[in-house]
């Protein structure tokens, strides 16, 4: 079933230098991207991450120093990597929870606004998960009966996630063939910053999800114990969740001015 598309949508997936989201680069980064009328366009780069590939990262995509010493940085590539995203929609296999989040975070470090309130994503790995509870090797296996050649190549593992979801589509008749229905669906909790830091309450509240002040709001927070903001911005968060928290801020300021 091919995808019944309002605007392009872009696969994507990453390599990276390890799986901690603040702190973790990309290596390698490579996109899909299928515009409505049909039409595919993709393109892959290779990232020098300006720290050391660990040795058991090397081991799981074969990445190595030697091989992207020379390969422009993240900054250096962040203005193309954005203008191939930026009209779209995002999917990928994990996406939620690790690529976007790093993506993200890769392009603030960048200084460019990334921002997904007028994207949707979806996470073609929570739709298996719900219907089959399997990883990306498997799922492309069951649904596409075809074997994942050269897995954790970013390109490879791309393309796989694009065939799996119009696989998906075919067999769960229940799906939707639209993007914002799908994001829905697997979107695991209702949360403002993509760490998840940052939740919802049953009233469409910010909350903290973690730590001392944990289901509060921020609003109560920041009157109670405005400092906390500040340590916030000063410990090792995801930038996101940073900016989040500032906007939420500003927010309310501009509310009390107004």
């Amino acid at each position: 079933m091919e995808l019944q598309l309002k605007k392009p949508i872009c696969f994507f997936d990453l390599e990276t230098t390890g799986t901690n989201v603040a702190k973790d680069r990309i290596v390698e980064i490579s996109i899909l991207k299928v515009f409505p009328n049909g039409n595919k366009e993709g393109k892959t780069w290779l990232v020098n991450p300006e720290m050391q590939i660990p040795e058991e990262v090397i081991a799981v995509h074969g990445i190595t120093n030697e091989k992207v010493a020379n390969e422009p940085n993240f900054k250096q590539l962040s203005k193309e990597i954005y203008r191939m995203i930026q009209d779209s929609d995002l999917a990928g296999f994990n996406s939620d929870r690790f690529d976007i989040p790093l993506l993200a975070e890769e392009m603030l470090r960048a200084e460019v606004d990334f921002d997904m309130k007028k994207m949707v994503s979806v996470d073609v790995q929570t739709i298996f998960h719900k219907m089959e509870k399997r990883t990306l090797g498997a799922a492309y296996k069951f649904y596409c009966d075809k074997d994942l050649e050269d897995a954790h190549s970013a390109e490879a593992d791309t393309l796989a996630t694009y065939e799996v979801l119009k696989a998906q589509l075919d067999r769960y008749p229940e799906l939707e063939n639209d993007m914002k229905k799908l994001s829905e669906f697997t979107t695991r909790r209702q949360s403002l910053d993509f760490a998840g830091f940052i939740g919802l309450n049953k009233n469409k509240e910010a909350i903290f999800t973690f730590g001392k002040h944990k289901d509060k709001t921020v609003d109560e927070v920041m009157n109670t114990e405005p400092g906390y903001f500040g340590w916030i911005l000063n410990a090792d968060f995801p930038l996101y969740t940073k900016k989040v928290l500032t906007q939420i801020k500003l927010s309310k300021l501009n509310n009390k001015l107004s």
